[in-house]
């Protein structure tokens, strides 16, 4: 019995896979050799298909984290990956995945104002 090196969950040894040096669990392999990418077409178009498909809008279908994200956007206006990291106590990488989500539902997005600094508003 050996454990995942990335969620630290129990594996038989036929169920561990070896990537990149580490030992992991199905799921975890999945997401480090394919992460979600934000500007992914297909997923924006599955997302945004999705959503209309079951009449959801705004925040309607998002986790609580999302929410959370969401409204925070919402409420400053404008505002960086550090500074929502930093206001709802988040890691950068489970930031990054939240926010991939709420970039495919085009809910908020990114843009490089002309001081170079990245910003994080509504769609």
């Amino acid at each position: 019995m050996t454990s995942c090196s990335s969620c630290g969950c129990d594996l038989t040894e036929e169920d561990a896979i070896e990537f990149h040096g580490k030992i992991l669990c199905e799921d975890c392999y999945i997401e480090e050799s394919n992460p979600p990418k934000p500007c992914d077409p297909l997923a924006v178009a599955s997302a945004v298909t999705l959503r209309k498909q079951l009449g959801q809008t705004g925040e309607q279908g998002l986790s609580e984290q999302q929410k959370k994200i969401y409204h925070h956007i919402m409420r400053e206006g404008k505002t960086t990956m550090a500074e929502i990291a930093a206001a709802l106590g988040l890691m950068p990488d489970v930031l990054e995945s939240e926010f991939t989500v709420l970039r495919h539902c085009e809910l908020i997005r990114a843009h490089r104002e002309e001081n170079g600094k990245v910003y994080i508003t509504l769609w």
